[in-house]
């Protein structure tokens, strides 16, 4: 890019202001070529998107599916997924006393479980136990504090509208950082774990349950006839909203694979990897420390 020419009286050599400026050191090269950068993008399912706008674009699905998510869930997994959550709380294995921050939990289903785990918010409470939920959709969080008020807890749990990749939080102020079925909707998968190193104390254990990638022959293609046929089908009928649970589908496909994700957490600076495949590598559960 260069300085705009000045005028110069005739006769008169041109002064400074007339030559050339020295490109930008910062400047990208497309900028220096007077073009304008490309955005990046990211996927969205299927589609590419400008990094931008996936948040809003995530946040519109869960806006859509929050009055039914949890109907849905029972009836996608033929309620499977309460055995992938209870073995999640089993590896966590929370103590009383502990800070927990749930990511993407907005409609309760993991800081519930603990809570009970610990005997309900007056037990949590004397035991100094706290239990953080943030996720990106108000919608879902209005959800999950329906549920706990349906349950009767009326305190133990602070609901939180926050970004995985920038969490309202301090650093190394929580025990346990849990993500379930949330990862994969986050622009930029390698912020949301560093903010996980960076919100954990060290010596803090992080866990995330996720739809992986099938690891046993025939299954994987009687899983992809059912996620692209049967899933959005269901989305349609139940939740009157067929591209949401498209989207979903399309979204597991996109997830990094077990080695792949086991990766990217220890890039992010967190050790002691180890993962285990459920129910054949449809869901996976990966284990690390902040150490």
């Amino acid at each position: 890019m260069f300085a705009a020419m000045q005028p110069v009286a005739p006769g008169n050599p041109p002064g400074p202001a007339s030559r050339p400026a020295t490109p930008d050191p910062s400047a990208s090269q497309d900028e220096v070529r007077g073009q304008t950068p490309q955005a990046e993008q990211v996927s969205f399912g299927f589609r590419e998107v400008p990094a931008e706008e996936k948040a809003g674009l995530v946040r519109g699905v869960f806006d859509s599916v929050a009055g039914r998510y949890d109907l849905m869930n029972d009836l996608m997994s033929g309620g499977i997924h309460r055995l992938w959550k209870k073995a999640m709380i089993d590896w966590l294995d929370p103590r009383p006393g502990q800070t927990v921050l749930d990511v993407a939990g907005g409609t309760g289903d993991i800081a519930l479980r603990i809570l009970e785990r610990w005997g309900g918010p007056g037990k949590a409470a004397a035991a100094g136990g706290r239990i953080l939920v943030c996720d990106l959709t108000p919608a879902m969080l209005a959800r999950g504090r329906d549920r706990a008020i349906d349950r009767g807890h009326l305190g133990g749990i602070e609901w939180i509208a926050g970004n995985a990749e920038a969490l309202p939080l301090e650093a190394m102020s929580v025990d346990a950082y849990t993500i379930a079925f949330g990862l994969r909707n986050v622009t930029h998968i390698d912020r949301a774990l560093a903010e996980a190193r960076r919100v954990l104390k060290p010596g803090g254990r992080f866990l995330c349950l996720e739809f992986s990638h099938v690891v046993l022959p025939m299954l994987d293609r009687l899983y992809d006839l059912y996620s692209f046929s049967v899933l959005p089908t269901l989305g349609r009928v139940v939740a009157k909203d067929e591209a949401s649970y498209r989207y979903l589908a399309e979204s597991i496909r996109r997830f990094p694979r077990q080695e792949d994700l086991v990766a990217m957490i220890e890039a992010a600076g967190l050790a002691q990897v180890r993962y285990r495949n459920l129910s054949g590598g449809i869901a996976a559960l990966h284990s690390a420390w902040r150490i």
